[in-house]
Protein backbone atom coordinates (compact mmCIF):
# COMPACT_ATOMS: atom_id res chain seq x y z
CA UNK A 1 0.00 0.00 0.00
CA UNK A 2 1.36 3.57 -0.88
CA UNK A 3 1.00 6.83 0.80
CA UNK A 4 1.97 8.60 -1.87
CA UNK A 5 -1.44 10.22 -3.40
CA UNK A 6 -2.58 11.12 0.03
CA UNK A 7 -1.78 14.38 1.55
CA UNK A 8 -3.05 15.81 5.40
CA UNK A 9 -4.18 18.56 2.95
CA UNK A 10 -6.64 16.30 1.57
CA UNK A 11 -8.03 15.36 4.89
CA UNK A 12 -8.82 18.56 5.96
CA UNK A 13 -10.44 19.24 2.74
CA UNK A 14 -12.66 16.04 4.21
CA UNK A 15 -13.02 17.39 7.44
CA UNK A 16 -14.14 21.08 6.59
CA UNK A 17 -16.84 19.10 3.99
CA UNK A 18 -18.17 17.42 6.69
CA UNK A 19 -18.57 20.07 9.30
CA UNK A 20 -19.79 22.16 6.57
CA UNK A 21 -21.92 20.26 4.79
CA UNK A 22 -21.57 22.23 1.89
CA UNK A 23 -18.71 22.27 -0.58
CA UNK A 24 -18.76 25.82 -1.68
CA UNK A 25 -18.27 27.01 2.50
CA UNK A 26 -15.34 24.15 2.66
CA UNK A 27 -13.64 25.79 0.02
CA UNK A 28 -13.82 28.85 1.41
CA UNK A 29 -12.81 27.78 5.00
CA UNK A 30 -9.65 26.11 3.31
CA UNK A 31 -8.54 29.32 1.15
CA UNK A 32 -9.11 27.12 -2.16
CA UNK A 33 -11.38 27.02 -5.34
CA UNK A 34 -14.58 24.79 -4.77
CA UNK A 35 -13.44 22.84 -8.16
CA UNK A 36 -9.94 22.01 -6.75
CA UNK A 37 -11.42 20.83 -3.72
CA UNK A 38 -14.42 19.09 -4.82
CA UNK A 39 -11.65 17.37 -7.53
CA UNK A 40 -9.00 16.42 -4.29
CA UNK A 41 -11.75 14.76 -2.40
CA UNK A 42 -12.84 12.52 -5.68
CA UNK A 43 -9.69 11.40 -5.50
CA UNK A 44 -9.48 10.72 -1.93
CA UNK A 45 -12.25 8.58 -2.20
CA UNK A 46 -11.00 6.53 -4.96
CA UNK A 47 -8.11 6.02 -3.31
CA UNK A 48 -9.45 4.75 -0.14
CA UNK A 49 -12.43 2.66 -2.06
CA UNK A 50 -14.87 4.76 -0.38
CA UNK A 51 -17.58 7.52 -1.35
CA UNK A 52 -17.32 9.37 1.71
CA UNK A 53 -20.66 12.11 0.71
CA UNK A 54 -23.71 11.77 -1.15
CA UNK A 55 -24.00 15.00 -3.67
CA UNK A 56 -26.55 16.53 -4.53
CA UNK A 57 -27.70 20.32 -5.54
CA UNK A 58 -29.19 21.40 -2.59
CA UNK A 59 -27.19 19.21 0.28
CA UNK A 60 -24.31 16.76 1.11
CA UNK A 61 -25.18 13.64 3.12
CA UNK A 62 -22.50 11.90 4.92
CA UNK A 63 -22.50 7.80 3.98
CA UNK A 64 -22.57 5.05 6.73
CA UNK A 65 -19.19 3.72 5.58
CA UNK A 66 -18.21 7.82 5.64
CA UNK A 67 -18.37 8.08 9.20
CA UNK A 68 -16.16 5.45 9.79
CA UNK A 69 -13.55 7.35 7.45
CA UNK A 70 -14.47 10.80 8.90
CA UNK A 71 -13.66 9.54 12.92
CA UNK A 72 -9.96 7.81 11.05
CA UNK A 73 -9.36 11.02 9.17
CA UNK A 74 -10.35 13.28 12.31
CA UNK A 75 -7.34 11.16 14.90
CA UNK A 76 -4.79 11.83 12.13
CA UNK A 77 -5.19 15.04 12.16
CA UNK A 78 -5.55 15.57 16.17
CA UNK A 79 -1.98 13.65 15.93
CA UNK A 80 -0.86 15.41 13.04
CA UNK A 81 -1.24 18.89 14.76
CA UNK A 82 0.29 17.66 17.82
CA UNK A 83 3.34 16.90 16.10
CA UNK A 84 3.45 20.40 14.72
CA UNK A 85 3.27 21.88 18.29
CA UNK A 86 5.95 19.16 20.34
CA UNK A 87 8.35 21.83 19.63
CA UNK A 88 6.52 24.52 21.08
CA UNK A 89 4.97 22.85 23.66
CA UNK A 90 8.15 20.81 24.78
CA UNK A 91 11.28 22.83 26.63
CA UNK A 92 14.34 22.73 24.61
CA UNK A 93 15.48 20.62 27.57
CA UNK A 94 13.31 17.72 28.02
CA UNK A 95 12.76 13.96 28.63
CA UNK A 96 16.12 11.83 28.96
CA UNK A 97 19.33 13.51 29.13
CA UNK A 98 22.11 11.14 28.85
CA UNK A 99 25.26 12.67 30.64
CA UNK A 100 28.62 9.88 30.80
CA UNK A 101 32.09 10.56 33.25
CA UNK A 102 35.37 9.14 33.32
CA UNK A 103 35.39 7.07 36.60
CA UNK A 104 38.02 8.60 37.94
CA UNK A 105 35.84 11.69 37.94
CA UNK A 106 32.29 11.04 37.72
CA UNK A 107 31.36 9.65 41.21
CA UNK A 108 33.27 12.44 42.75
CA UNK A 109 31.37 15.18 40.94
CA UNK A 110 28.06 13.94 39.16
CA UNK A 111 26.36 13.35 42.69
CA UNK A 112 26.39 16.71 43.44
CA UNK A 113 24.87 17.88 40.39
CA UNK A 114 21.66 16.18 40.40
CA UNK A 115 19.55 18.21 42.47
CA UNK A 116 21.17 21.82 41.13
CA UNK A 117 20.04 19.82 38.02
CA UNK A 118 16.63 19.04 38.95
CA UNK A 119 16.27 22.56 39.63
CA UNK A 120 17.04 23.68 36.84
CA UNK A 121 15.57 21.70 34.59
CA UNK A 122 12.41 20.12 35.94
CA UNK A 123 11.32 18.25 32.88
CA UNK A 124 14.62 16.57 31.97
CA UNK A 125 14.90 13.19 33.28
CA UNK A 126 18.95 12.95 33.78
CA UNK A 127 20.28 9.75 33.43
CA UNK A 128 24.20 9.22 34.60
CA UNK A 129 27.22 6.30 33.89
CA UNK A 130 30.47 6.27 33.91
CA UNK A 131 32.95 4.70 31.22
CA UNK A 132 36.87 5.33 30.06
CA UNK A 133 37.28 7.26 27.82
CA UNK A 134 37.20 5.10 24.67
CA UNK A 135 33.75 4.21 25.10
CA UNK A 136 32.65 7.51 26.70
CA UNK A 137 33.92 8.77 22.82
CA UNK A 138 31.85 6.32 21.03
CA UNK A 139 28.97 6.89 23.11
CA UNK A 140 28.61 10.61 22.08
CA UNK A 141 29.50 9.90 18.39
CA UNK A 142 26.82 7.52 17.92
CA UNK A 143 23.86 9.32 20.50
CA UNK A 144 24.37 6.81 23.38
CA UNK A 145 25.61 9.80 25.39
CA UNK A 146 24.08 13.43 24.96
CA UNK A 147 27.53 15.14 26.64
CA UNK A 148 30.51 13.40 28.39
CA UNK A 149 33.03 14.47 30.64
CA UNK A 150 36.36 13.80 29.63
CA UNK A 151 40.56 14.77 30.01
CA UNK A 152 42.25 16.81 27.51
CA UNK A 153 40.84 15.38 24.80
CA UNK A 154 41.12 17.80 21.27
CA UNK A 155 38.37 18.08 19.36
CA UNK A 156 37.64 16.24 15.97
CA UNK A 157 35.59 16.93 12.80
CA UNK A 158 32.11 15.83 15.03
CA UNK A 159 32.92 16.26 18.35
CA UNK A 160 32.65 19.72 20.23
CA UNK A 161 35.14 19.60 23.32
CA UNK A 162 34.63 22.46 25.31
CA UNK A 163 36.58 23.29 28.85
CA UNK A 164 35.17 22.76 32.05
CA UNK A 165 37.53 23.29 34.87
CA UNK A 166 41.34 22.69 35.69
CA UNK A 167 41.63 19.94 39.01
CA UNK A 168 44.40 19.87 40.70
CA UNK A 169 46.60 16.63 41.43
CA UNK A 170 47.48 15.40 45.43
CA UNK A 171 49.80 13.24 46.56
CA UNK A 172 47.74 9.78 48.23
CA UNK A 173 50.53 8.19 50.96
CA UNK A 174 49.93 6.30 54.17
CA UNK A 175 49.84 8.41 57.38
CA UNK A 176 53.08 6.95 58.64
CA UNK A 177 54.70 7.56 55.07
CA UNK A 178 55.15 10.91 54.35
CA UNK A 179 56.38 11.48 50.86
CA UNK A 180 57.83 14.77 49.11
CA UNK A 181 57.44 16.37 45.79
CA UNK A 182 59.10 15.52 43.19
CA UNK A 183 58.64 12.01 44.12
CA UNK A 184 62.10 10.77 43.34
CA UNK A 185 64.61 7.85 42.92
CA UNK A 186 63.14 4.65 45.35
CA UNK A 187 61.71 6.89 48.46
CA UNK A 188 57.90 5.83 47.54
CA UNK A 189 56.97 3.58 44.69
CA UNK A 190 53.82 4.79 42.63
CA UNK A 191 50.89 3.01 42.12
CA UNK A 192 49.08 3.81 38.93
CA UNK A 193 46.05 2.39 37.49
CA UNK A 194 45.24 0.02 35.06
CA UNK A 195 45.75 0.43 31.50
CA UNK A 196 43.00 2.40 29.62
CA UNK A 197 42.42 4.96 32.20
CA UNK A 198 43.64 8.08 31.20
CA UNK A 199 44.42 8.75 34.97
CA UNK A 200 47.40 6.46 34.65
CA UNK A 201 48.81 8.10 31.65
CA UNK A 202 48.57 11.15 33.12
CA UNK A 203 49.79 10.00 37.16
CA UNK A 204 53.00 8.66 34.66
CA UNK A 205 53.39 11.94 32.81
CA UNK A 206 53.72 13.71 35.73
CA UNK A 207 56.14 11.50 37.99
CA UNK A 208 57.65 11.01 35.17
CA UNK A 209 60.20 8.17 34.01
CA UNK A 210 62.58 8.43 36.66
CA UNK A 211 59.97 7.39 39.46
CA UNK A 212 60.34 3.59 40.88
CA UNK A 213 56.28 2.72 40.47
CA UNK A 214 55.03 -0.38 41.72
CA UNK A 215 54.63 -3.22 39.74
CA UNK A 216 50.65 -4.61 40.50
CA UNK A 217 48.05 -2.02 39.06
CA UNK A 218 44.50 -0.79 40.62
CA UNK A 219 41.29 -0.94 39.11
CA UNK A 220 39.56 1.90 40.52
CA UNK A 221 40.94 4.65 43.10
CA UNK A 222 39.12 3.02 45.88
CA UNK A 223 41.35 0.22 45.60
CA UNK A 224 44.56 2.36 45.11
CA UNK A 225 43.46 3.58 47.95
CA UNK A 226 43.69 0.37 49.99
CA UNK A 227 47.01 -0.58 48.57
CA UNK A 228 48.42 2.85 49.69
CA UNK A 229 47.28 2.11 53.20
CA UNK A 230 48.57 -1.10 53.47
CA UNK A 231 52.09 0.26 52.62
CA UNK A 232 52.38 -0.78 49.34
CA UNK A 233 53.83 2.99 47.95
CA UNK A 234 51.59 6.30 47.04
CA UNK A 235 50.06 7.87 44.13
CA UNK A 236 48.79 10.95 42.66
CA UNK A 237 44.75 11.18 43.03
CA UNK A 238 42.76 14.08 41.45
CA UNK A 239 41.17 16.55 43.65
CA UNK A 240 37.54 15.96 44.07
CA UNK A 241 38.55 12.06 44.55
CA UNK A 242 40.85 13.31 47.20
CA UNK A 243 37.87 14.72 48.83
CA UNK A 244 36.20 11.15 49.34
CA UNK A 245 39.79 9.16 49.78
CA UNK A 246 40.41 11.03 52.65
CA UNK A 247 38.39 9.80 55.19
CA UNK A 248 38.24 9.69 58.90
CA UNK A 249 39.89 6.42 59.60
CA UNK A 250 43.26 7.96 59.21
CA UNK A 251 44.59 5.36 56.95
CA UNK A 252 46.27 7.37 54.29
CA UNK A 253 46.57 11.24 53.65
CA UNK A 254 46.84 13.06 51.05
CA UNK A 255 49.33 16.34 50.46
CA UNK A 256 49.26 19.06 48.53
CA UNK A 257 51.98 19.20 45.59
CA UNK A 258 53.47 23.01 45.76
CA UNK A 259 53.49 23.12 41.97
CA UNK A 260 49.92 24.41 40.56
CA UNK A 261 49.99 22.83 37.19
CA UNK A 262 50.35 19.36 38.44
CA UNK A 263 46.71 18.39 37.61
CA UNK A 264 44.47 17.75 34.57
CA UNK A 265 42.01 19.73 32.64
CA UNK A 266 37.91 18.41 32.39
CA UNK A 267 36.28 18.95 29.48
CA UNK A 268 32.70 18.31 27.95
CA UNK A 269 32.28 16.59 25.09
CA UNK A 270 28.87 17.01 22.90
CA UNK A 271 27.96 16.91 19.27
CA UNK A 272 28.55 19.68 17.19
CA UNK A 273 25.28 18.44 15.19
CA UNK A 274 22.84 19.08 18.57
CA UNK A 275 21.06 21.79 18.13
CA UNK A 276 20.77 22.56 21.69
CA UNK A 277 23.76 24.98 21.94
CA UNK A 278 22.34 27.53 24.60
CA UNK A 279 21.16 24.52 26.67
CA UNK A 280 24.56 22.85 26.46
CA UNK A 281 26.28 25.77 27.46
CA UNK A 282 23.64 26.25 30.43
CA UNK A 283 24.68 22.89 31.40
CA UNK A 284 28.60 23.36 31.14
CA UNK A 285 28.37 26.63 33.45
CA UNK A 286 26.33 24.95 35.91
CA UNK A 287 28.94 21.71 36.62
CA UNK A 288 31.76 24.26 36.30
CA UNK A 289 30.25 26.08 38.86
CA UNK A 290 29.54 23.06 41.18
CA UNK A 291 33.09 21.84 40.55
CA UNK A 292 34.48 24.83 41.10
CA UNK A 293 32.32 24.79 44.63
CA UNK A 294 33.80 21.35 45.64
CA UNK A 295 37.12 22.37 44.50
CA UNK A 296 37.68 25.03 46.91
CA UNK A 297 36.61 22.43 49.68
CA UNK A 298 39.71 20.29 48.40
CA UNK A 299 41.96 18.76 51.10
CA UNK A 300 45.26 21.02 50.80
Amino acid sequence: MSFSGLSLRDLEYLDAVARQRHFGRAAAECGVSQPALSAQIKKLEAIIGVTVFERSPRRVLITAKGEEVLVRTRNILREARALLNEGRERPPLAGPLRIGALPTLGPYLLPSLIEPFRREWPDVELLISEDLTDALLKGVKSGEFDAVLLCRYADDGGILVQHLFFEPFLILHARDRHVEWPIEGLSAQVILLREGHCLRDQVHEACGQDVAYCGRRAQSLEMLRSMVAVGEGCSLVPALAAQSLDRPDGLTRCAAIPDPSIGRDVVLATRRSDGRTRELAAIRALIGGIAANLLSDAPR
